[in-house]
C-alpha cells in the first residue's frame, strides 16, 4: 500500500489532494467508518461497508464523492448515496486477465495437486499424484463479463468444453469465437465438472450456490470463487464438501473476511483458501489507482459546480 501511494503522490499534489489512510485489515467495519467518514470530502473505497447509516454521516460532514476501487459494489449502498447526492463510481474491467488467471490457476491445482506435492517434497516425501485431464472436461462460469470472458478464453485454449450463464444476454460473437454454450443457471449446475463464479454480488444472487443448487450438481463436482463470498452458502458447502457431492474447492472470497483460522471450511485438505487477492498485481492496482482518482478529481468538481448524481 504504502508503495502504491508514493506512486500516486504526484497526482495527489497536483490536484491539490491531502490523503489519509486508515489502518485497516481488508476492510473497515462499519463502526470504525462512522468514526472518520464526516471529515472527508471523497473516498477511493475497497469493499468497506458504506452501508446507509455510513453515507448519512458522512453527507452531514463533508462527504461527497465514493470511488470505488475495482468492480463490485456490492458494499455500497447506491440508492441511498443518489438519495444524499453523493457522487459514485467503480472501474470496470480493469481485472479480466488478473482474476482469470488466478481463476485458472486454481483449477490447474485442483486437478493436479501441485500444491500437495510442493508441501510434501519440502517435508522430505516424494508424493506421487494421479490428476485429472482437463482436457474434455465441462467448464461452467457464472457471469460472462469482462472475468468471465477471460476465463473462457483461457480454459478453451487448454481443451475445455465451456457453457456460460449470465443474467445479461451473452455476446453472440464472443460464443462463436469460443465455442462458449449460453445455457440456464440449471443446465450450468447439472452438466458442469467444474463451475467458476464470476460475477457481481447482489441482493437476487446471494447464496446463488446454495444446498438446492449444490443438489443438482454432478457429484464430484470443483467449485472455483474469484468473485464474491456470499455467492456461495458455506453453511450448505460444509456438508456438501463431507458427502464429495462437492470434491474439491478453490475459494479466494469468503462470506466473512479475513477467514478465521478455527473456520470448518480450513480444515477440508481438498479445498484451497485463497486470501480475496485475484486482482492483486502490481501493474493493475497501479492502473487502477490511476483511475480511481481520475473519478474523485471528476466528480469533486462536478459537485462543486452544483451538479447531481445521475
Amino acid at each position: 500500500m504504502i508503495m502504491t501511494l508514493e506512486q500516486c503522490q504526484e497526482r495527489f499534489a497536483a490536484e491539490n489532494l491531502n490523503v489519509f489512510v486508515p489502518d485497516f485489515q481488508q476492510q473497515m467495519s462499519e463502526a470504525a467508518l462512522c468514526e472518520i467518514i464526516a471529515d472527508f470530502d471523497g473516498v477511493i473505497a475497497g469493499d468497506d461497508p458504506f452501508t446507509a447509516k455510513v453515507l448519512k454521516i458522512g453527507r452531514q460532514g463533508r462527504l461527497r464523492v465514493l470511488a470505488k476501487w475495482g468492480i463490485g459494489v456490492d458494499a455500497i449502498d447506491l440508492k441511498m448515496a443518489r438519495q444524499l447526492g453523493i457522487f459514485t463510481s467503480n472501474t470496470p474491467n480493469v481485472f479480466g486477465d488478473e482474476v482469470a488467471d488466478v481463476a485458472v490457476g486454481y483449477t490447474i491445482l485442483l486437478a493436479r495437486q501441485l500444491h500437495k506435492m510442493d508441501a510434501a517434497v519440502r517435508r522430505g516425501e516424494w508424493l506421487k499424484i494421479q490428476g485429472t485431464s482437463l482436457r474434455g472436461k465441462v467448464a461452467g462460469i457464472i457471469g460472462v463479463g469482462s472475468i468471465g470472458q477471460a476465463i473462457a478464453r483461457r480454459l478453451r485454449a487448454m481443451g475445455m468444453e465451456i457453457l456460460g450463464y449470465d443474467v445479461q444476454p451473452i455476446d453472440p460473437a464472443f460464443c462463436q469465437e469460443t465455442q462458449l454454450r449460453s445455457v440456464s443457471l440449471n443446465q450450468l449446475f447439472q452438466q458442469s465438472d467444474c463451475i467458476l463464479l464470476a460475477c457481481n454480488l447482489t441482493p437476487q444472487n446471494h447464496h446463488l450456490l446454495n444446498q438446492a443448487a449444490f443438489a443438482q450438481m454432478k457429484d464430484g463436482v470443483w467449485i472455483v470463487n474469484v468473485a464474491r463470498g456470499g455467492l456461495i452458502d458455506e453453511s450448505a458447502l460444509i456438508p456438501a464438501l463431507q458427502s464429495g457431492r462437492v470434491g474439491a474447492a478453490a475459494l479466494d472470497v469468503f462470506e466473512a473476511e479475513p477467514l478465521m483460522a478455527t473456520h470448518p471450511l480450513t480444515q477440508f485438505d481438498q479445498v484451497i483458501c485463497g486470501s480475496h487477492n485475484s486482482s492483486n498485481t502490481r501493474e493493475a492496482v497501479l492502473r487502477v489507482n490511476q483511475i480511481a482518482i481520475d473519478h474523485v478529481v471528476r466528480d469533486l468538481k462536478r459537485s462543486a459546480a452544483g451538479e447531481l448524481p445521475e
